[in-house]
């Protein structure tokens, strides 16, 4: 099962993609409750859009990204039938991608 959730839907100037994405977001600095050693670094460093193999979306993310981000976009455009890719990578080497069809 992916950790990316994607939602689309067509509006009047374009396609509007919103996304939430299961991650722990770990900044480094918290500590945990029960060991009181710091917790390490987890969290997404690169999120991709693509519309129909298109880069329409590339961003460089940091620690300070809350546990379970979320993330909307109003694509200019987009079709019944097109195709919508969301992935990301991690400081971890972890990824994870996610298509949809636009309806």
């Amino acid at each position: 099962m992916s950790s990316i959730n994607i939602r689309m839907k067509r509006l009047e100037n374009g396609t509007q993609i919103r996304t939430l994405i299961s991650h722990p977001m770990e900044t480094g600095r918290n500590k945990d409750p029960k060991t009181g050693k710091l917790i390490p670094a987890h969290f997404i460093q690169e999120l991709f859009v693509t519309h129909n193999g298109k880069i329409v979306v590339s961003s460089s993310l940091g620690a300070g990204v809350s546990k379970n981000p979320y993330f909307a976009f109003l694509l200019k455009g987009g079709e019944v039938g097109d195709k919508v890719t969301i992935s990301w990578r991690d400081n971890l080497g972890n990824s994870d991608i996610e298509e949809k069809i636009i309806e």
